[in-house]
């Protein structure tokens, strides 16, 4: 195991990027950082740039415009990381899937860019802060 990976399992610097959402599954991630739930007792920081950051948090459904942003976004990133899809329209299309403007499931986009991406799912429409935390959290203990 890298030393990355060590250090990624003890503390896990996240990234968001919204590539399309309504903005649903954004106001609960923004609610995990509320003393509610605070994240950061489990190592999570939401961080202001994708190269700082050891995780992409991503929402939405992947429009054209934004899936160019995205391949920015994730070359940028240092590597391993880890791509937590947020919500039903970031794990597959969502109820938007025959949309003019949706270039296709994200995790389909991501494997061209990078075939060995650590890809986590957290489904719903929009996903509760518990299962958000949940899901972040087995999928750190996992790697």
């Amino acid at each position: 195991m890298s030393w990355r990976m060590w250090a990624l399992k003890k503390s896990v610097w996240v990234f968001h990027v919204n590539l399309g959402a309504c903005n649903n599954c954004d106001i609960e991630i923004v609610n995990l950082l509320t003393p509610r739930y605070d994240v950061e007792r489990f190592g999570i920081k939401l961080v202001g740039s994708p190269r700082h950051a050891d995780a992409l948090l991503v929402t939405g459904v992947g429009t054209r415009q934004a899936i160019i942003r995205f391949r920015q976004v994730y070359s940028q990133t240092p590597k391993p990381c880890v791509v937590f899809l947020m919500g039903a329209c970031a794990c597959g299309t969502g109820i938007f899937h025959a949309g003019y403007h949706v270039e296709g499931p994200i995790d389909k986009i991501l494997r061209e860019m990078d075939p060995n991406a650590i890809i986590a799912y957290v489904p719903g429409c929009p996903p509760k802060p518990e299962a958000m935390i949940s899901g972040v959290v087995k999928t750190l203990s996992a790697i």
